[in-house]
């Protein structure tokens, strides 16, 4: 693995195990933030509601009517009289002190409906009911012994909730009833009401919720476990957490049907309305009723016990897979991790990670709406938005140490220019080097021993500093990399760390400003009474090896291979033909620009195999232009061995230009030698 990677991947870890145990622990104010901002849901979508519920609410109009609660349980069970169409009866009320025994009876037969009724029940930490044998054995009836036997045997059951104490119905009351069922519930840590328990322990023993107990008898079934997270109830399937809570699937608050106890009694609404409903019956008006809050805002209590019932009937209970929304927080820690090993633009980075998690928002939303898929998604924007600002950080950091280390190592060796096209590269310097071409430039001073030679140290180095600083920044300014200083001689080399589309043409343009500033340079010494300076540069162009070399702990950039060496020989040959800038004909092969040069002739350098046609790269001016005419007819009658011709020209050449290259011609004449290669026997 990368090394460079792994600080990266620490993050990632660190950041999806840090938002995993927010999760797990509910953490606030997380979990707070995390609830209300997963309650978007339920604003998104219009699933139908049930039509096989409905809920009678003891409202104001009810209240005037009858003044206030508590009633007279014989206006209350003429009203439950009017509902004997319905299936089932869910009373979201509690009768636990006797009251004129007539009306208590009248009450009890009103609810001993053939197609069953549920009476309420809810759990108290503290209760001053005193509750006898009797309702304790009409309470058990209710329990849910085949549910109780399965958890017991299995470890991993739900944690249901539990209270010592209970507040419920008188006996006489729960006689008429044909199940009770508990209406306790607990909100979130938000106080907001979510979820719905399927049921409840009481004094060691299950029982049902209301709207449980108003299912099994709506489908005459009895709920079974199938794991630790699902019960199943006529067929279908409730996923419960580890408290035996179901999370609700709201539905808009017009959508709930709520008819009033006053229409109900005084018959504005007939009983064959009802017929086959499961039917609630609670209070709604101030000060009697409760009032729940919930992610649609305050509503009545019974509508909890509505929206499950609901839910179960339309096949919109809620699934969590919690192991899913672990994933997503994982994963959602690496999205940013992959997107900055990827690209390279902070705001490329940013455009796509929020993209991603767009899109990921998108997608959750959409299995909530169309397959009632809770996916908890506010973890995962934890555990990106942590991820995506600590590897900015990181990245930001290791940026600006690579930044001022790669300004420290090359800072003299390199253009502003390519400085910064290397810092957004600095792959290009890892240890190790590639096969790339490059124009490589050697220059070396000529004579240098002798000019060492009549001057002290002190004013040596000088001389020399004065000299490197034009070399150099013609280097520089001609997009090269300057490789070393080797004594007097300066290497070069064009296309490297940062690609030079032209390198062969800037290598030659940095040869022609070298001399150009040196001509400069030599007339400002001559004033100074220093040493006149003459350089040789020779330049070729090849694929060589390129990169830092060296141990892990010091290295240097540069370049190796047979093309070096020969540029470094070319350099050398420049002396014997009394030139300042030689090429070769693979310099000459990639010249895409306009440059002045004259063939001189192929050449075997020490330690090559295969001749070398060397150039001579010239200034662009008329002199020279008129020597090279000239030049280049003498030469082609060298070549095809008109020799009286060529010598008369080279002749004419030496005497009108001075010319050292036709001067070497003309000794080669005089030596009968022909043309063909000249083999050079030393470096």
């Amino acid at each position: 693995m990368n090394k460079e990677k792994l600080p990266f991947i620490a993050v990632a870890l660190i950041v999806a195990l840090l938002s995993g145990a927010l999760h797990y622990y509910k953490v606030d104010p997380f979990e707070s933030f995390s609830l209300r901002f997963n309650d978007v849901d339920f604003t998104l979508q219009k699933k139908p509601i049930s039509d096989k519920v409905v809920f009678v609410a003891v409202d104001e109009p009810s209240v005037n009517r009858f003044g206030r609660w508590p009633w007279d349980r014989k206006i209350i069970a003429k009203g439950i009289e009017r509902l004997q169409d319905a299936k089932v009866v869910l009373m979201d009320m509690i009768f636990s002190e006797p009251t004129d025994e007539a009306a208590d009876e009248a009450l009890a037969q009103a609810l001993s409906m053939p197609q069953g009724s549920v009476c309420g029940f809810f759990l108290r930490k503290n209760a001053t009911q005193r509750i006898g044998e009797e309702e304790l054995e009409l309470l058990s009836d209710s329990s849910l012994d085949l549910l109780q036997s399965q958890v017991a045997t299995n470890d991993s059951e739900p944690n249901f909730i539990s209270a010592p104490n209970a507040e419920m119905n008188i006996a006489t009351v729960m006689q008429g009833c044909s199940l009770s069922g508990s209406f306790t519930t607990l909100p979130d840590q938000d106080h907001l009401f979510r979820s719905y328990p399927v049921a409840v322990y009481y004094q060691g023993t299950l029982y049902p919720s209301l709207g449980v107990q108003g299912l099994r008898l709506y489908f005459d079934s009895d709920i079974e476990r199938v794991d630790a997270s699902h019960l199943k109830l006529a067929g279908r399937v409730i996923e419960v957490d580890n408290k035996g809570f179901t999370k609700l699937n709201f539905y808009k608050r017009e959508q709930y049907k709520i008819v009033s106890f006053l229409d109900v009694y005084e018959k504005k609404i007939q009983p064959t309305f009802f017929k086959d409903k499961i039917v609630i019956v609670g209070i709604t008006e101030v000060g009697a009723g409760d009032v729940a809050p919930t992610p649609i805002g305050n509503i009545p209590g019974p509508l909890l016990h509505y929206t499950f019932v609901s839910n179960f009937l339309q096949n919109q209970l809620l699934t969590h897979p919690l192991k899913a929304e672990y994933a997503l927080i994982v994963s959602m820690a690496f999205v940013p991790l992959v997107v900055l090993l990827l690209l390279s633009s902070v705001l490329q980075r940013f455009v796509v990670n929020i993209a991603a998690y767009l899109v990921l928002y998108g997608v959750v939303r959409y299995l909530f709406v169309k397959f009632n898929l809770y996916l908890d998604l506010f973890y995962p924007l934890v555990s990106f938005l942590l991820s995506m600002v600590f590897l900015e950080s990181v990245a930001f950091y290791k940026q600006q140490k690579d930044e001022k280390f790669l300004r420290d190592a090359f800072s003299s060796y390199l253009s502003e220019d390519l400085m910064q096209e290397l810092i957004k590269n600095p792959k290009a310097l890892s240890l190790g080097g590639e096969k790339k071409e490059l124009s490589i430039l050697f220059s070396d001073i000529r004579g240098f021993t002798t000019i060492s030679e009549s001057m002290s140290p002190e004013e040596l180095i000088k001389l020399l500093n004065r000299y490197f600083t034009p070399m150099t920044n013609a280097v520089l300014e001609k997009k090269g990399m300057l490789d070393k200083y080797i004594g007097d001689a300066v290497m070069a080399f064009f296309n490297a760390p940062v690609d030079v589309v032209d390198h062969a043409d800037k290598a030659c343009e940095c040869a022609l400003l070298m001399s150009k500033r040196l001509k400069a340079l030599d007339e400002r010494f001559e004033q100074e009474g220093l040493p006149q300076i003459r350089i040789g540069i020779g330049i070729n162009t090849a694929e060589v090896v390129v990169g830092n070399m060296g141990s892990d702990t010091r290295f240097n950039y540069t370049v190796i291979g047979d093309g070096v060496n020969l540029a470094s020989r070319v350099e050398g040959l420049t002396k014997n033909y009394g030139v300042e800038i030689l090429i070769t004909e693979f310099t000459v092969a990639k010249l895409s620009g306009d440059f002045l040069y004259r063939k001189i002739e192929p050449v075997q350098v020490k330690g090559k195999e295969e001749p070398v046609l060397l150039y001579q790269l010239m200034h662009d001016d008329v002199r020279n232009q008129e020597l090279k005419v000239v030049y280049d007819e003498a030469l082609e009658y060298y070549i095809e061995g008109e020799m009286e011709k060529a010598k008369r020209l080279f002749e004419k050449i030496v005497e009108e230009f001075d010319d050292s290259v036709s001067k070497y011609f003309l000794n080669d004449i005089a030596s009968s030698k022909k043309w063909g290669v000249h083999k050079m026997t030393t470096k």
